[in-house]
């Protein structure tokens, strides 16, 4: 029965693969072909209502067009936002064929060196999930140089505003003067007022790509001056100084919660590394846990008890400015 069990992860696995590959084959002549029809259906008369409101043909690239796989992925996870928001040069399909590939490999490795072939399928998971935590990371990394940019890319604005020039030439200053991320954000910014976007839709998308709260003030900011008047430039100024008080106050928690994410750390990293030193020391002692019943039990249980502290402790040193 344990046979035919592992014959059918190994065909589990292989067909994952095989999806994934396909998928990274098949993905980008999809989106093609649906930007291709986008194009010339209403005979030949452009995009339909629909097509415009959900892609713009002129500010999207070529493979911006939605399919079935990120489709399927929306519905759990705005896998498309978090990878736009990282910076990296992937799209939906091909990020779950890189996972499930990449899954697929460090099971089929476990699979045939280990002689514990029930650990498979989590192996084969966890490899899924490793490039999503790569993005996860490469993406709060990237927000936050983001945020660290704000107040001097605020402060550029405000220059060129208190030098005649008006507020989309100060946009595109700090698109042409600041490095990535906060450089080609407001370049697309700036692009897509170009192309006749307003200004005011155009600050409200990269709010919606970009989630930071310094930034949701800059735009509100200017969506207000704008409506009613006032003196952008002195606002502006009063934004960035907000901007780095609460740079200052975050530091400062940093440094306060600092023995408290040292802790979490230690006794997070405590078990496994415990775990690791006996099966290194006494084997057969800690085998017990996968081929007893009841050690299997404890298992689950360990691990569940290790992501509820994990939750615990990040909830008590994460302290909102």
């Amino acid at each position: 029965m344990m046979f035919y069990v592992l014959m059918g992860l190994v065909v589990l696995c292989v067909s994952g693969l095989i999806f994934g590959a396909a998928m990274l084959i098949r993905g980008d002549a999809d989106q093609i072909e649906d930007r291709l029809q986008s194009l010339t259906q209403n005979k030949g008369r452009g995009a339909s209502k629909q097509a415009q409101n959900n892609a713009s043909v002129l500010m999207s690239p070529l493979d911006d067009v939605p399919n079935a796989v990120e489709d399927f992925v929306h519905k759990f996870l705005n896998l498309r936002l978090w990878i736009e928001q990282s910076g990296l040069n992937l799209n939906t399909t091909k990020f779950v064929g890189m996972s499930l590939g990449l899954g697929t490999v460090i099971a089929a490795i476990y699979f045939v060196a280990s002689p514990i072939k029930s650990l498979t399928p989590f192996l084969f998971g966890l490899g899924a999930i490793l490039p999503l935590g790569y993005v996860w990371w490469i993406r709060r990394r990237r927000l936050g140089k983001f945020g660290g940019q704000l107040p001097e890319a605020i402060d550029l604005i405000g220059q060129a505003l208190r030098a005649g020039q008006s507020l989309p030439a100060g946009i595109q200053l700090v698109a042409t003067q600041m490095p990535e991320p906060i450089g080609p954000e407001f370049a697309r910014a700036y692009e897509q007022q170009n192309l006749g976007v307003p200004l005011e839709k155009s600050l409200l998308e990269m709010t919606g790509r970009i989630p930071n709260l310094d930034l949701q003030f800059f735009s509100t900011a200017v969506m207000l001056q704008r409506q009613t008047g006032g003196d952008l430039a002195e606002i502006l100024d009063k934004i960035s100084k907000l901007t780095r008080e609460r740079f200052q106050i975050h530091g400062q928690i940093q440094a306060l919660t600092g023995e408290g994410r040292l802790s979490g750390i230690v006794l997070l990293a405590l078990p496994p590394l415990l775990f690791l030193t006996m099966l290194k020391l006494n084997y057969d002692y800690v085998m017990m846990l996968f081929e007893e019943p009841l050690g299997q039990k404890m298992l689950i249980f360990g691990i569940v008890m290790q992501f509820i502290g994990a939750l615990w402790i990040k909830k008590v040193i994460t302290i909102k400015v």
